[in-house]
């Protein structure tokens, strides 16, 4: 039975793989313009006739380098100092010649140059920046500034081109700084929680939070300039008519129609197409339109096929361990010791190492991730529920002529079926929520929404991820109540 399930697991994936091998995929990262340029790239390869889908919000560059490596993204917006660098470990402002000449051992090129530059720097509130005397990056190297608050994004603060290495150069009295989701920056600055973020220049909230852009004085910082990395088998041609389309103004204007105006990706990517900018007042959607927008079939197929097909694995592993547990007691401890260690192991962390173990993100490290988390409460309830049976049932049975697998199957399985259900419904609300976090890794589910919410602070699309979750979870707990009162009756019902 394990084996099968495996195989179907296996058939599975082989399955949703092969289907992407007909289409490009186009990632993004987890950030309002990313979202929207890769938004844009699906619209237009689109109009060209190629089926294309996008994955959305995939955590961090190293995620969507792993990505290309293994084929499961196949375009995705960049910038060239990220690409310097972070992915090619060098420094200096290249040309986009020379950049594919670097690019081109990996198996990688970049191309169509999107038309601006979008820079990190760092800002905090003009009224605070005029108090404390503070214009440039330098400035912070001042007594007074060593007091000031960071709130740096955790890419930000772990990139080659980021904290660690602009303290360095600038030889700023700072300590170590905790991460802050980039989404979430400019609310906490603007409450005075902290006093200094990280921004990209194409940030539409900037003037909005009124804040004063410290001059990077020391040019720190290389550029930016947004292009498409792509895998050297993708033909660019259809996405010629991107280049040199987007300046800075337009890309903040897109930027502030999500953030500023609360329109989807989707919409502003369309409106680009149709080469509409200005936003009219029809424009914003309700929150029952972005509950029940177009995508809620298709997330809602994909939260369901993470949590059953990981739930349909972890029983057919976990009763057998389960089983095994009480089959020989000295074993006992250290089983159910390591599936309960398992459990403590940090969601993000467990699939970081996944997608570094299968070497690739998608439907399958996910599945892995959530079948782990289901073990404990199936491996346990299972040991509870067998442990409960009267031993002299099993012995009335053993002395009737049964073998010990029959006594097992016919006897002692179903008696524990009550505790063994217990524990399966328990796995698997687990999982419904647990499933959210798939999202970072281009699994897809609810947690899409969610993630994108995160990204541009906007509680109407956190809600609209994170309410449907919820239901779930009680339309599963539900449904496994029901079947525990169809499959478990007690004798006056039978």
């Amino acid at each position: 039975m394990i084996a099968r399930g495996l195989l179907a697991l296996a058939l599975l994936c082989s399955s949703a793989m092969a289907t992407a091998a007909d289409k490009i995929v186009v990632g993004s990262k987890r950030f309002t313009e990313s979202y929207i340029l890769g938004e844009i790239v699906r619209q237009t390869l689109q109009a060209e006739g190629i089926e294309a889908e996008h994955k959305q919000g995939l955590g961090n560059t190293g995620i969507l380098e792993q990505a290309l490596a293994t084929g499961t993204v196949d375009v995705y917006p960049e910038y060239t100092g990220t690409i310097v660098r972070e992915l090619l470990k060098r420094e200096g402002n290249p040309t986009l010649a020379e950049l594919n000449t670097w690019l081109a051992p990996r198996g990688l090129k970049a191309a169509v140059p999107l038309g601006f530059n979008n820079t990190y720097a760092l800002a905090m509130l003009e009224s605070q920046a005029v108090q404390l005397g503070i214009a440039r990056i330098s400035d912070l190297a001042k007594p007074d500034a060593a007091k000031l608050r960071l709130g740096l994004s955790h890419e930000f603060l772990a990139r080659a081109d980021g904290w660690p290495a602009l303290k360095a150069a600038y030889r700023l009295p700072f300590g170590d700084a905790g991460g802050l989701d980039h989404g979430l920056a400019y609310d906490a600055i603007a409450a005075g929680r902290v006093d200094l973020i990280d921004i990209y220049s194409t940030d539409a909230k900037v003037g909005r939070y009124k804040l004063r852009v410290l001059k990077d004085d020391a040019g720190f910082f290389p550029k930016y300039d947004a292009v498409l990395l792509m895998r050297a088998s993708v033909d660019p041609a259809p996405l010629r008519r991107l280049e040199g389309r987007i300046d800075e103004a337009k890309m903040i204007a897109l930027n502030a129609q999500v953030e500023l105006d609360g329109m989807s990706f989707a919409e502003v990517a369309r409106r680009f197409g149709a080469g509409q900018i200005a936003p009219t007042a029809h424009d914003r959607q309700s929150f029952a339109q972005r509950l029940f927008a177009a995508d809620f079939g298709r997330l809602a197929l994909q939260h369901l096929l993470l949590v059953f097909g990981s739930l349909l694995i972890a029983v057919l592993v976990g009763v057998p361990l389960g089983i095994a547990a009480w089959r020989w007691p000295r074993g006992a401890g250290v089983l159910l010791g390591t599936v309960g260690v398992l459990q403590t192991v940090p969601s993000l962390a467990l699939l970081a190492f996944l997608v570094a173990l299968v070497g690739g993100i998608g439907l399958l490290p996910a599945v892995l991730a959530l079948f782990l988390y289901a073990l404990l409460p199936i491996v346990r309830n299972t040991h509870a529920g067998l442990a409960g049976v009267a031993r002299g049932l099993a012995d009335a049975a053993l002395s009737l002529g049964m073998t010990r697998r029959q006594c097992l199957r016919h006897v002692q399985l179903p008696l524990a079926t009550p505790t063994l259900m217990a524990g399966v419904k328990t796995a698997a609300v687990i999982n419904v929520g647990t499933a959210t976090m798939a999202a970072f890794i281009g699994a897809g589910g609810f947690g899409e929404r969610i993630v994108a919410g995160l990204a541009v602070n906007d509680s109407d699309a956190l809600l609209a991820g994170a309410l449907p979750a919820a239901a779930l979870a009680l339309l599963v707990q539900w449904v496994f109540d029901a079947a525990e009162r169809a499959l478990v009756r007690t004798p006056r019902e039978a």
